[in-house]
């Protein structure tokens, strides 16, 4: 059965990232008035606040792991608490996302045929001016190269698992239930996308590019090569070799391997972070 809107919710995890979370809610709300938004707070006490009286939208509190930011069991916290509200069709937006107005329509229709669907995304410049919220983005779209990204009204079906990421994606809710959800033994940065992707595909799921479900990434400085994401890189992407017996994250470990933080040997099970 396809999924309707009144049965569609938006998913995202955050801490810290207040302004762009209130960016984002400003988006959604404009635009879809009565869209459920069900919203993760990992050890954040603020965002209760910055999401405020909605009642559509709700906000869930979760501790962070000592090992760092529960990245994946918050997004497995989300879906259980949109299902359970009776969502078909989970979306599921980074925090610094803010989706076109055509995203949540773009999303049901392609969800007519299952699978795992992801959207294009556009990095935005620092300083970028957004549309007023409800405006189309569009104008602003130049979707990251290195993905798919079908015109709107068109979805093509990936030959590549490895591409998805979790900026912006979705899935309904029966398929959700046949991946499992996402590996919770990754905690912090990196892996759990790629992971939850791969088990997506043994699942028998097909990964689709949906052409129009465009999301916008507000600009903040990478922070991927910062100490303690170094150590979140290397211990998932151990994790993560474990699991499917190949390396995940390969340009980042390219990056950290030139620079001298880890070494690090592709062809075999050598990454060490040093010291």
């Amino acid at each position: 059965m396809r999924p309707g809107a009144s049965s569609l919710a938006v998913v995202t995890i955050v801490a810290g990232r207040h302004e762009h979370l209130r960016v984002q809610r400003e988006h959604l709300r404009a635009a879809h008035p009565g869209l459920r938004h069900v919203v993760v707070s990992m050890g954040d006490p603020g965002v209760g606040e910055v999401v405020g009286a909605d009642p559509c939208a709700r906000v869930i509190q979760i501790p962070v792991a000592p090992e760092g930011l529960p990245l994946a069991r918050a997004r497995n916290v989300g879906a259980t608490a949109a299902l359970a509200e009776g969502a078909d069709l989970l979306v599921f937006l980074d925090v610094d996302c803010v989706p076109d107005p055509g995203l949540p329509a773009a999303y049901l229709s392609a969800a007519a045929r299952g699978g795992l669907l992801a959207g294009p995304v556009t990095y935005l410049e620092e300083g970028a001016v957004l549309p007023p919220p409800g405006a189309s983005l569009l104008g602003l779209s130049s979707p990251h190269p290195a993905r798919p990204a079908p015109p709107p009204g068109r979805v093509t079906v990936a030959t590549d698992l490895d591409l998805f990421w979790s900026l912006s994606f979705a899935i309904g809710a029966e398929d959700w239930r046949r991946v499992g959800g996402f590996c919770e033994d990754y905690v912090g940065y990196g892996g759990e996308d790629t992971d939850f992707a791969r088990c997506a595909g043994r699942a028998g799921l097909t990964l689709r590019w949906v052409g129009g479900a465009e999301a916008f990434h507000q600009h903040h400085p990478p922070s991927a090569a910062s100490p303690d994401r170094v150590e979140d890189i290397v211990r998932n992407a151990t994790l993560f070799r474990s699991r499917w017996g190949s390396w995940p994250m390969r340009g980042w470990l390219e990056r950290l391997s030139r620079d001298g933080q880890v070494r690090w040997d592709p062809d075999s099970d050598e990454l060490v972070r040093n010291a």
